[in-house]
């Protein structure tokens, strides 16, 4: 989780003003946390919150812990994003934190996939880390697009999770949800800002893919330019899974993250054993 979240702070400043480029500073005094972040967040807490009443079954999930965690995703989004409310919120999920009777609307928006790492960190096995995506993502997110986006963000980070080769990554992606027929280096020049799932989501696949490290897949997602926060929150979270990530970059964002957002990383890790951050 803490990889999106580095990806999110380092690249909230590239945003609207890219830098197609690898050659850059990761942390200045002009990077922030946004929506990205505090959204990852809220879906880490509803996942703990869900399991401190609900234990997963030694064969899976059952159907009141996916309609718990429904629940739970919903108030713990809400409850916690309308704290941030400046952090770079779309018009309609605006609209929909602070709702009375919050429904999903459609959205493919590549918000679906940037918040979803905690689910492919807490996820046992491929089959739950779809379903608890789909349970987590259609909240707001239920067009087949963006639950699409999600799901492929989610199985990408399980399976570098639980050692998958970058080979096997890029096959199982390819075969059932994007083609990944590009590389980094062919896109940058042309790549425009998007904020889709289906624009979103294979580059920053890709970004990982072609990576040496955490932090060169960081540089990799920032330099295509885009939607430069998510995309690299995307990649980040990846990356995290695959790599780790290194203590210093990890310190580094910490010091962007205020006491209540803090403590949430806290009982993220000790929740998932300490395993990601």
């Amino acid at each position: 989780m803490i990889g999106a979240i580095i990806g999110d702070i380092v690249g909230s400043r590239f945003e609207f003003n890219n830098h197609r480029d690898k050659d850059f500073e990761l942390f200045t005094e002009d990077c922030r946390v946004t929506d990205d972040s505090i959204m990852t967040l809220a879906v880490a807490k509803a996942i703990m919150e869900t399991e401190k009443i609900i234990k997963p079954l030694t064969g899976g999930y059952n159907s009141d812990y996916y309609t718990l965690i429904e629940k739970m995703t919903i108030k713990y989004m809400q409850e916690i994003g309308r704290k941030y409310p400046n952090c770079g919120y779309g018009t309609m999920f605006s609209k929909w934190i602070l709702s009375d009777d919050p429904q999903p609307y459609n959205s493919f928006g590549n918000g679906a996939a940037m918040r979803i790492s905690p689910v492919g960190f807490a996820a046992r096995t491929e089959s739950e880390a779809c379903r608890l995506s789909e349970a987590v993502t259609g909240v707001t997110h239920n067009h087949d697009e963006g639950l699409k986006g999600a799901e492929a963000t989610a199985v990408a980070i399980y399976m570098a999770r639980i050692g998958s080769t970058k080979k096997e990554i890029r096959e199982r992606i390819e075969l059932n949800y994007y083609s990944l027929d590009f590389t980094i280096d062919e896109i940058r020049d042309s790549y425009q800002f998007n904020e889709t799932c289906q624009d979103t989501v294979p580059q920053g696949i890709e970004a990982f893919l072609e990576s040496t490290s955490f932090e060169d897949a960081i540089r990799n997602a920032i330099s295509i330019g885009g939607d430069s926060d998510t995309l690299a929150a995307i990649t980040g979270a990846i990356a995290e899974a695959y790599y780790g990530v290194p203590g210093i970059i990890k310190e580094k964002a910490f010091s962007y993250l205020d006491d209540e957002l803090l403590s949430i990383v806290d009982d993220w890790s000790k929740f998932i054993g300490n395993e990601s951050t």
